[in-house]
């Protein structure tokens, strides 16, 4: 909690502006930012000086896992993060590409569970990782990616979260996540989530022990409607100790991820926040 409030004071001290032409809006920016989670010790980095909807969260990352490209199947598992960009992004409604309604196209988990290969046949990137970890491997190249520049035209937003690389060091597994560019006030949090989450429910389905998350961010930015918000109601609330993230113990493969896992297998304990905060969003 304490580093996100760090990063948000640093943007608004040390932030330039920076004119997006994507949403028209100028955003308040900062160039590198490194996070830390202590999953090993469950410290679930869930903001408490707003509440967070950690659970949408969750469902997006089990959408990215199976490799959905269909914002109706995320708003099935408990996600609706995909509508807007699915269906009212005005580039990706005129691009031909476009399959129709709720088509997200080729990005995020499309890319990460079917890389396409120049013969036409596809590569499972997760499998391979997956496959490698449960027998103690680590060929430094356990690396989960989701950005592919020969296909951006195939997709309705480029990923933001766009590599993870597991690394192995003994019985303990550890998570360096990159991110691009991140909204700060309204997306940083899902982010968060998702980076500790991946570590442990990867840790638990290969039986290694979860270490440490590394979260890279390249472009952190407050968009210029959240400032208020963000500094005048935020950041003047005190916060409260992490919670504790528990997953379902008997999930136990990769099948069972793709298979018959749900939002409601992740649970939390100690949860306190305040009252939650509707930034806006900018699409």
């Amino acid at each position: 909690m304490k580093q996100y409030l760090d990063l948000c004071k640093k943007i608004i001290d040390e932030g330039q502006w920076v004119e997006n032409k994507r949403t028209g809006k100028r955003c308040l920016t900062l160039i590198n930012a490194d996070l830390e989670y202590d999953v090993a010790n469950n410290r679930f980095p869930l903001i408490t000086t707003r509440k967070s909807f950690y659970k949408a969260a969750i469902a997006e990352l089990l959408g990215y896992l199976r490799g959905y490209s269909n914002a109706a199947d995320f708003r099935a598992i408990g996600c609706n993060t995909w509508n807007a960009n699915a269906n009212d992004n005005q580039a990706w409604l005129a691009n031909p590409n476009r399959q129709g309604e709720d088509d997200m196209g080729r990005v995020y988990g499309v890319q990460g569970r079917a890389w396409q290969k120049p013969d036409g046949s596809h590569l499972d990137q997760l499998a391979k990782i997956v496959n490698n970890l449960k027998q103690g491997i680590d060929d430094r190249g356990e690396i989960l990616t989701f950005y592919n520049p020969g296909e951006f035209e195939l997709g309705c937003l480029r990923p933001c979260m766009h590599t993870h690389t597991f690394s192995v060091l003994g019985d303990t597994l550890y998570l360096t996540s990159y991110q691009r560019s991140c909204d700060v006030p309204l997306g940083l949090n899902f982010n968060q989530v998702q980076v500790f989450t991946l570590l442990k429910l990867m840790a638990q389905i290969t039986g290694l022990k979860p270490g440490k998350a590394y979260h890279k961010i390249v472009n952190a930015h407050i968009y210029e409607d959240q400032l208020e918000l963000l500094r005048d109601v935020q950041l003047k609330r005190e916060p409260f100790d992490s919670p504790k993230l528990h997953i379902n113990p008997e999930i136990k493969s990769l099948e069972d991820v793709e298979t018959w896992v749900s939002k409601d297998d992740f649970t939390i304990e100690g949860y306190q926040h305040h009252e939650a905060i509707s930034y806006p969003f900018s699409v």
